[in-house]
């Protein structure tokens, strides 16, 4: 099996992991995204605000590999803060639509401790099945 790794144009490398990685029968594994943008830098210090930029990165790789939106079929979200995260449902569902429109693929959500950039106040990895 042949196996493609995909970067979005412009987008800082990533170091020691690829974001995406496309296989011949078009299912796309993006890789644990956070809140900062193409360059690596966290714009935000805002749960809702680096969700919204998490969300808007793993479209970018979707997009990279051919794909849309409606092809993401799994979200799986690591969140620092299960308090912050459950107390602003209604902006997180704002700024998820805004970003993903009405579709909804299947979902975990994950409580951890921390991620490996200080930063982050989430991460989501997805996967994709591309045309």
């Amino acid at each position: 099996m042949t196996v493609k790794s995909i970067q979005p144009d412009g987008w800082a490398p990533a170091k020691g992991y690829a974001n995406g990685m496309l296989t011949e029968g078009k299912t796309l594994h993006i890789g644990g995204q956070i809140g900062w943008n193409k360059d690596q830098v966290f714009e935000t210090s805002d749960f809702v605000g680096q969700m919204e930029q998490t969300l808007a990165n793993i479209v970018a790789i979707v997009e990279a590999a051919g794909g849309a939106v409606t092809d993401i079929a799994r979200l799986t979200w690591f969140i620092t803060d299960k308090r912050e995260y459950l107390a602003r449902q209604r902006e997180v569902g704002e700024a998820y639509r805004r970003v993903m429109g009405r579709h909804f693929p299947a979902m975990s959500v994950v409580v951890v401790a921390g991620l490996i950039e200080d930063d982050a106040l989430i991460e989501i990895e997805a996967t994709a099945q591309v045309g």
